[in-house]
């Protein structure tokens, strides 16, 4: 039995021209998701209108636009952990933040309003819960942020990924959907062939994915440069590398870029593509990344950054490495996984072990189950 209920689809009560505030980011695992949940609210009812509140200078004011969405900002930024000059402005930003939802939210009138978790959130879903507007979280991480753990006794529905999360919310409102994806790595199938032409790859190679986020991990980088010999000893196999915007132009002068089976590029532009080809993944344990691997059935060496609130990714990795669905690499013996996974892929008994457990994990309709939580949540 799970420790609080499954999501079961209810019946669905809604009101014509739905209005809906989505309000959150501040990262690529938090607003990818809010895209997701909002594309679906669009696929349901294209009437909908959705309105994004955001941080300023973040990365929802870039991405939302991009993915046909209106957005707001907020000057909004997190409390620093460190004593810094800049948690001065703190106090000053939060009530210019809760004056500004308050002004967004009175405006636009929503029929409900969704957080995301990040900075944005916080004032917003504030207003929103003091106006008795209905209100739902969502949580893509086994350890919550700080944000929706302040919110969660006010709203009225916590959609979470992980088991167990009654220890950080109320159980009555928690539902276990999942964390939505995007939509072009549900069906990976028959892509391996075109995944491995598109990257330049060697049909007849086994392929190893790496990539530590968008603007790239410097540990992830520096355990693959140092792997130059191993990597040239097994020329069976091949890796794509995402370096990442940050660390292109130094790691790409590296012994190990220049070899026959290494292709090093700043970015992945086909995700799809990528998963697709992969016969095994190095990456991050963030939230979103992990929710991608449990759908595309990836066996996976998780490589936590020691670098986020609460180590929340060391408990992500783990959620999975507990029902060997995963392996867990510490970041400072982020050197070795090379090896690690190259011993992997000589067994194959191995890989399928992680592929099927890995796979028994996947939530393939949560942003469908998402929606169908705030429509039920409408009074």
């Amino acid at each position: 039995m799970q420790e609080y209920e499954e999501f079961e689809p209810n019946e669905i009560v809604v009101v014509d021209k739905l209005k809906i505030i989505i309000s959150g980011g501040g990262s690529g695992g938090h607003i990818f998701p809010a895209i997701a949940i909002a594309n679906e609210i669009k696929k349901q009812l294209p009437d909908a209108e959705i309105l994004f509140v955001g941080a300023k200078g973040k990365i929802e004011m870039e991405k939302v636009p991009k993915a046909g969405f209106p957005i707001k900002g907020l000057w909004i930024s997190g409390f620093h952990r460190k004593l810094t000059l800049r948690n001065l402005l703190f106090p000053f930003k939060l009530v210019s933040s809760l004056f500004k939802a308050f002004g967004i939210i009175q405006s636009f009138k929503p029929d409900v309003v969704v957080g995301v978790g990040g900075y944005a959130s916080g004032p917003t879903l504030q207003v929103a819960t003091m106006k008795g507007i209905p209100t739902l979280i969502q949580e893509q991480n086994s350890f919550p942020g700080i944000t929706n753990r302040l919110l969660a006794k006010k709203v009225n529905r916590i959609c979470v990924a992980y088991e167990g999360m009654d220890k950080f919310f109320p159980k009555e409102k928690i539902r276990h959907t999942g964390n939505p994806v995007r939509q072009d790595i549900v069906e990976l199938t028959d892509k391996k062939e075109e995944g491995l032409k598109h990257f330049g790859l060697d049909l007849n190679k086994k392929t190893i994915l790496l990539f530590g986020g968008s603007l790239g991990a410097r540990t992830l980088n520096d355990s693959i440069a140092t792997n130059k010999d191993l990597l040239d000893a097994n020329q069976n196999v091949q890796v794509l590398w995402q370096a990442g915007e940050l660390y292109i132009e130094e790691f790409k002068q590296s012994a190990a870029a220049h070899l026959d089976n290494v292709k090093i590029l700043s970015f992945i532009d086909r995700m799809d593509l990528a998963y697709a080809m992969a016969d095994l993944v190095i990456c991050r344990a963030g939230a979103l990344t992990i929710s991608e691997l449990c759908l595309v059935a990836k066996p996976a060496i998780l490589i936590p950054s020691p670098n986020v609130a609460e180590d929340h990714q060391t408990l992500n990795a783990k959620a999975l490495s507990t029902k060997d669905a995963g392996v867990l690499v510490e970041d400072k013996n982020a050197e070795g996984m090379l090896k690690e996974a190259l011993q992997i892929l000589e067994n194959q008994h191995a890989v399928d072990g992680l592929k099927n457990n890995i796979k028994k994990l996947a939530k393939a309709n949560a942003a469908e189950n998402i929606v169908s939580e705030i429509f039920q949540i409408i009074k």
